[in-house]
C-alpha cells in the first residue's frame, strides 16, 4: 500500500475518532446469548453493540454502492455460503486487480486479536474496514476521497431510516466513520458456533460426529502433529500474527520485518472444510494437501525464520482420513444459512 494510502487511511481514522467524540453513543440494547465455551468478545468502548447498528451494518456489508465500479461490496470477497470467504485463491478487487491473498473468514472476528494475515497493528474492525474501501495497493472496493457514496446513500430512504435509528444523537449521521462502525458491528455479530464438534462438545451429543473424527481429534491435540498449539482454544486460532509459518517467500512490510522473517495470522479452521483453497495464497487446494504439506515439514525446510514447532510428522492413510473428518466436525452449517446474516436487499 502507498504512502499516500496510508495517509488517506490514517486520516480518516482520526476523522472517526474526532466523530466519536463530537455525540455520546447509544445505549447498547444487543444481547450476545453465546454458547458455552465461548466468552464475551471485546467490543470498543466508543462502538457498543445495538441491533439498528449491526441491521445498518448488514445492509453496507451487501452493498454494491460500496465500490468504484457499483458492482462489489464486502459480500463479494466474503460469502455467507463459504464461511465468509470467497472460494478464491487470491482476492478480485473491483477493479479486476488480483490480490496478494486470500480473503480470510470472518466468522468469529470479534474475538480476533488482530485481523489481516500479516499486520499485527490492525487490531479494530473500524479500522480495518477503511482498507479495502479505500486503500489502492491492491485496490479492493476502490472508494476515492470526494466520490458520490455518501450523498448517494444520504438520499436512499431505506439508509435514511436505518442511519437515524444507528446513530439517532447525530445530526448528520452519515459519515465515513459511522459507516465503518456499522459494519464492524455486523461483522462481530457473525458468530459460529453450531457444528457438530460444538454439539459434541459443549451440548453432550455423543452422535455428533463419528468415530473417525473422534479419533481425528485426539490426532490433532496429540503432541506429535500440535495442530493445537497454532489454531487452538474455542476459535481454533491463535488469533494474532505470531505464529511463523513455513512459507516465507513474501515480503512482509507491515511488521517492520525483513522478507523471509515475517509472520502469518494462523487463520481459524472452523468452516475450514468450505473455505478452500489453502494458505496465504489459496495454494492448497485440498485439506488432504494442507496435511500433506505439514506432514513433511513445509516449504523452505532451513529457514531460520520457520517456527521450530513445524517439523514434519507421519500419518498413515487411516490417520490422514481420521484427521480430515474431524476438521469437516468444525462446519457449522447453519451459519451459511443463517438469514441474519444474508444480503438483506
Amino acid at each position: 500500500m502507498t504512502t499516500r494510502s496510508l495517509s488517506l487511511i490514517a486520516a480518516l481514522v482520526l476523522l472517526a475518532g474526532h466523530a466519536l467524540n463530537s455525540a455520546e453513543p447509544p445505549a447498547s440494547d444487543w444481547e450476545w446469548n453465546l454458547p458455552k465455551g465461548f466468552p464475551a468478545p471485546y467490543v470498543p468502548p466508543d462502538n457498543p453493540m445495538t441491533m439498528a447498528k449491526v441491521t445498518l451494518g448488514r445492509y453496507l456489508f451487501y452493498d454494491t454502492r460500496l465500490s468504484v465500479n457499483g458492482k462489489q461490496s464486502c459480500a463479494s470477497c466474503h460469502k455467507q455460503e463459504l464461511a465468509f470467504t470467497d472460494g478464491r485463491a487470491v482476492g478480485l478487487g473491483a477493479t479486476g486487480e488480483s490480490h496478494t491473498r486470500g480473503a480470510m473468514s470472518l466468522v468469529n472476528v470479534g474475538w480476533a486479536g488482530t485481523l489481516t494475515w500479516n499486520n499485527p497493528k490492525m487490531k479494530r474492525l473500524e479500522d480495518q474496514a477503511l482498507v479495502p474501501m479505500f486503500g489502492e495497493h491492491p485496490v479492493e472496493l476502490g472508494l476515492r476521497e470526494g466520490d458520490k457514496f455518501l450523498p448517494t446513500i444520504r438520499a436512499d430512504r431505506t439508509y435514511q431510516g436505518l442511519f437515524k435509528s444507528a446513530f439517532p444523537p447525530d445530526a448528520d449521521p452519515f459519515t465515513i466513520p459511522n459507516v465503518t462502525k456499522a459494519i464492524a458491528s455486523f461483522e462481530r455479530s457473525i458468530v459460529s458456533a453450531r457444528s457438530p464438534y460444538d454439539r459434541y462438545h459443549y451440548d453432550g451429543d455423543d452422535s455428533a460426529v463419528s468415530a473417525a473424527a473422534k479419533r481425528g481429534e485426539v490426532l490433532y491435540f496429540s503432541q506429535h502433529i500440535s495442530c493445537f498449539r497454532c489454531h487452538g482454544g474455542f476459535a481454533f486460532t491463535d488469533s494474532t500474527v505470531t505464529a511463523r509459518a513455513p512459507d516465507r517467500e513474501v515480503e512482509f512490510h507491515n511488521t517492520g520485518a525483513s522478507a523471509g522473517e515475517g509472520a502469518f495470522k494462523a487463520p481459524t479452521l472452523r468452516n475450514i472444510a468450505v473455505t478452500g483453497p489453502y494458505m496465504h495464497d489459496g495454494s492448497m487446494p485440498t485439506l488432504e494437501s494442507v496435511l500433506e504439506h505439514y506432514a513433511s515439514g513445509g516449504r523452505f525446510h532451513n529457514s531460520p525464520g520457520k517456527d521450530p514447532l513445524i517439523g514434519g510428522f507421519q500419518l498413515s492413510p487411516q490417520e490422514r482420513f481420521d484427521m480430515v473428518e474431524f476438521l469437516k466436525t468444525l462446519t457449522d452449517e447453519p451459519l451459511l444459512h443463517d438469514p441474519r446474516f444474508a444480503n438483506p436487499w
